[in-house]
């Protein structure tokens, strides 16, 4: 593994690698409340055949984190890995998402084509589908009431609070947390306390225009997404740990709307941390389909 520190849009950034130079690349880009080292547990299983690169994304880990929400619109986080893309030589690249990662793969691909070739989601969704479901009422808005908590002012000082309790709780969250072990909790905790990263991964909450419901309370005044502009065009995997219980499988449904090309794993026995509980088998369904 190779660590690298570089500037994106004169920002300084932070990602890791494996693999060899010369090889295809996959760009992994983690969620909330992860960051680049989240991926290594997966990328060993690929590393052979692929140059595997995980960025710390804006607002975490060694990376740029501004205080500012306004910097967190989705347009610059993906801005960011269009640059990142541009840096490693223009693509175009296999984009892997997980959780927050997923919903900037997406838009990604949708708007950077020429830069995207395939796209895999490891438990994200496309937001389309995910604000029906969180405006519902129902029981992906009742699983998303975090959300709300997250975005009120002074949230990142009560996820520190008591050696991130809180931040630990929302981790597990009725999940299985088994491969946390001390070491890797200890990097977790390293992250988190660098200067304005906990502020930064909140951020990405509350600059998102995505609404929540409150359960039994349907929101009808929904601002219009651009479908068309969220539409894929490239080859689309999605691999689902059905144990899940932050993203719903009602999330999943019309997702081929958006992506024609579409191929769906679902994998029992585990949940949103899937890329911890299965790398093996993540790995191997991404080689078959890779081809």
């Amino acid at each position: 593994m190779q660590s690298h520190h570089i500037s994106l849009n004169d920002h300084p950034f932070h990602y890791l690698e494996w693999g060899k130079p010369d090889a295809p690349i996959l760009l992994m880009l983690h969620g909330f409340p992860e960051y680049s080292g989240a991926w290594a547990e997966l990328a060993v299983h690929l590393a052979d055949r692929f140059r595997c690169i995980a960025p710390d994304q804006r607002g975490y880990g060694q990376s740029w984190a501004p205080a500012d929400v306004a910097d967190y619109a989705t347009g610059k986080l993906v801005g960011d890995m269009a640059a990142l893309i541009d840096h490693l030589g223009g693509g175009p690249v296999t984009v892997i998402g997980h959780d927050w990662g997923a919903s900037v793969a997406y838009v990604l691909a949708a708007r950077h084509p020429e830069r995207v070739s395939r796209l895999i989601i490891l438990n994200g969704v496309h937001p389309v589908p995910f604000q029906r479901e969180m405006a519902a009422g129902g029981a992906q808005s009742e699983a998303s009431q975090y959300i709300l908590w997250l975005r009120r002012d002074g949230s990142e000082e009560r996820l520190a609070e008591d050696d991130f309790a809180k931040l630990m709780g929302l981790f597990s969250a009725k999940m299985d947390l088994s491969w946390m072990t001390p070491d890797t909790l200890a990097a977790y905790k390293t992250e988190w306390a660098r200067p304005g990263r906990l502020r930064g991964m909140v951020n990405w909450y509350r600059a998102s225009p995505l609404q929540v419901a409150a359960p039994g309370a349907p929101l009808t005044d929904l601002p219009t997404l651009p479908r068309a502009a969220l539409t894929l065009h490239q080859p689309h995997l999605l691999i689902w740990g059905t144990g899940d219980t932050a993203l719903l499988t009602d999330c999943l449904d019309g997702l081929e709307d958006f992506a024609p090309d579409l191929t769906i794993h679902r994998i029992e026995g585990a949940d949103h941390w899937i890329c911890h509980q299965k790398p093996a088998e993540v790995a191997a369904i991404i080689r078959d389909w890779m081809g």
